[in-house]
């Protein structure tokens, strides 16, 4: 195509995503700054035999609509639609199912070494936010490519940072200097002549020395020293909407045979005013009007990330040794609230859990009391930093993880599943779940007074609207709740979190079939409340378990472990998510999907109990 038409292209697919992000909700800001970029790639490389990696993958949706899926982009983020994210089950041309940050690189080097062990050579591309080089797999990826010196071209989509003109004009012209054929043939003589001088020790001071001239001078001018460092050659800034200029330097890297990063400058949200003025606000949105922006919000009650920012700026209020840690979302996790109350006691690391974690640790051990806040999804990324850095010397570290649970339509790679299960198996950690919005500020008070490991995981989105205590009342550490009692009930439901309003419900459904039945809000995971787990077990016919995680593991799991090392017989159901990745889908679907509706769970107990299963 030639270029006017690329442009007119890049207008429509804007449009596309705008119209369809409008509708169905998404990451509008990172995916409407990337679309001359997506352009560019694609008409250079063919991804047909070349590989492209978007890191994260919020920026891919200009991908998406160009290889094949257009006409079914309307069905983005819904139930058995497009998922939000590259994955290779959806397109030959997904190379590398991602979601999480910081990955492409190190997945774009495996893919580059099976093409060469393979004979295929095609080209391999990774493109990587300047947020996600935050993390540190980003930068042992580039380590390792350095020293490997394969062909490697990695893309910086750098959207935050600033160049200013003088020293962007003068990179340009380097980068047009080093791409030169000529220049890299004198490059590589002049090399060659001095490693041939006869006395060979001179010929490699010499060339050692113009080296060190060559780096010095760039380091003082071009950004990108720190990647020549790392054995990369460094091309850029190049402007990131300038499509003839992003094909013109694609087209040349070619006769570069090393690992080349190309930095790239984009603008989040490029093209739509509200996403340009607001790009945090934009990066991952819900249902909006396309027309003004406004992003639509039907009344609810406050969130369990609302609730529990404001909890924490009480317990910071009258415990100075508070301090919150979040791996670069300080807004999606309700501490920019503690931020600006707090500024000195408030940690941004950027997307880098696992620091965050090894760094509450230290905080921990210096005698304060770090509350690390980081989605589920996100704090598998530390597990080995929770078990050796903060469970293993038993420091009081609060990790508070919000989006546990199913989190609908952003799918596989953000449900919140699996925390109650990696967690419950390290010693000395404590794993609490709130029934609601004012049991969660009870649990962030009393684990701030703690002094071991404690984990609080509560769901995304409105709390059920109870009233929230100022003074929030004790809790009795490691015991359930009873929240209903029958004389002869047949049936004793234990729920976890989000799960105890359903089970509340599910009760009700089966007193209409007269069956009675004991609600218990288990509140604790770890440690397990075993003594009333154990008389509830020898009162009723069927124990039934309920949590919104994996059943493998779980809260579930650790019933039945317990019932069998205490040999009491009991039939116990336990409800929860299989073994399976659950896919994308609104929340309701999802749980009606995992059978972790009140009708579901009603109707399998009915089952049990007439001897149907």
């Amino acid at each position: 195509m030639s270029l006017p038409e690329l442009q007119q292209l890049a207008a429509e697919i804007r449009e596309l995503i705008l119209t369809t992000v409008a509708a169905n909700g998404g990451h509008l800001a990172p995916s409407l700054g990337t679309v001359e970029l997506t352009l560019a790639l694609h008409s250079v490389f063919d991804f047909s035999v070349d590989k492209i990696v978007w890191d994260v993958g919020h920026q891919a949706y200009a991908h998406k609509i160009l290889t094949g899926r257009r006409d079914n982009f309307h069905t983005l983020r819904k139930k058995g639609g497009l998922t939000g994210f590259p994955k290779r089950a959806e397109s030959p041309y997904d190379a590398f199912g991602v979601g999480h940050a910081s990955t492409s690189i190190s997945a774009a080097l495996g893919l580059l070494i099976a093409e060469e062990l393979k004979k295929t050579f095609g080209r391999v591309v990774a493109v990587i936010g300047d947020g996600a080089l935050t993390g540190g797999e980003a930068f042992e990826a580039l380590n390792h490519a350095g020293q490997l010196k394969k062909k490697l071209l990695v893309i910086l989509n750098d959207n935050e940072m600033s160049i200013a003109k003088n020293v962007g004009a003068l990179a340009e012209y380097l980068s047009e200097v080093r791409l030169a054929p000529r220049y890299q043939r004198a490059k590589k003589d002049f090399e060659a002549f001095m490693k041939s001088l006869p006395l060979p020790d001179i010929g490699d001071k010499i060339l050692q020395a113009a080296h060190s001239v060559r780096y010095g001078l760039k380091s003082a001018i071009v950004p990108g020293t720190i990647f020549e460092a790392l054995g990369f050659t460094y091309l850029g800034p190049v402007d990131g909407h300038d499509i003839h200029a992003m094909q013109d330097i694609f087209s040349r890297v070619s006769v570069l045979d090393e690992p080349v990063l190309i930095h790239v400058h984009t603008t989040k949200g490029k093209g739509y005013a509200p996403a340009e003025k607001s790009p945090e606000k934009f990066h991952g949105v819900g249902k909006f009007d396309k027309a003004t922006g406004e992003i639509f919000k039907k009344p609810s009650p406050p969130s369990y990330t609302e609730i529990f920012s404001r909890a924490l700026v009480d317990c910071a209020r009258v415990n100075e040794k508070v301090v919150a840690i979040t791996a670069a979302m300080p807004s999606g996790t309700g501490l920019k609230a503690f931020a600006e109350k707090f500024p000195r006691r408030f940690f941004d690391v950027g997307i880098a859990e696992e620091h965050a974690v090894t760094l509450a640790a230290g905080m921990a051990a210096g005698g304060l009391r770090p509350v690390v806040a980081i989605y589920s999804t996100f704090i598998q990324r530390a597990y080995d930093q929770i078990l050796h850095d903060v469970c293993l010397q038993n420091l009081p570290v609060i990790f508070c993880l919000d989006r546990a649970g199913l989190v609908g339509e952003d799918g596989a790679t953000h449900h919140g599943v699996f925390d109650l299960a990696f967690l419950r198996t390290i010693p000395n950690m404590n794993i609490l779940a709130p029934k609601d919005e004012n049991e969660l500020r009870q649990m962030l008070f009393a684990a701030v007074m703690r002094k071991f490991p404690v984990a609080i995981r509560y769901p995304r989105g409105s709390g059920l609207g109870v009233e929230v205590e100022e003074v929030p009342k004790n809790l009795t550490w490691g015991k359930a709740e009873p929240l209903q009692k029958s004389t002869g009930a047949e049936v004793s439901i234990f729920a976890v979190g989000s799960m105890v309003s359903v089970a509340l419900e599910a009760a009700e459904l089966l007193a209409e079939k007269n069956i009675s039945a004991n609600v218990v809000n288990a509140r604790f995971v770890k440690p397990l409340d075993t003594e009333l787990v154990e008389s509830e077990a020898r009162e009723v016919k069927i124990l039934a378990t309920v949590e919104e995680g994996t059943l493998s593991g779980g809260f579930g799991s650790a019933v039945a472990e317990f019932l069998a090392d205490r040999n009491i017989s009991a039939r116990l159901l336990r409800f929860g998510i299989g073994d399976n990745f659950v896919e994308h889908g609104s929340r309701a679907e999802l749980l009606e999907l995992c059978g972790l509706t009140a009708e579901k769970i009603c109707n399998r107990i009915v089952e049990v109990k007439n001897g149907q299963s």
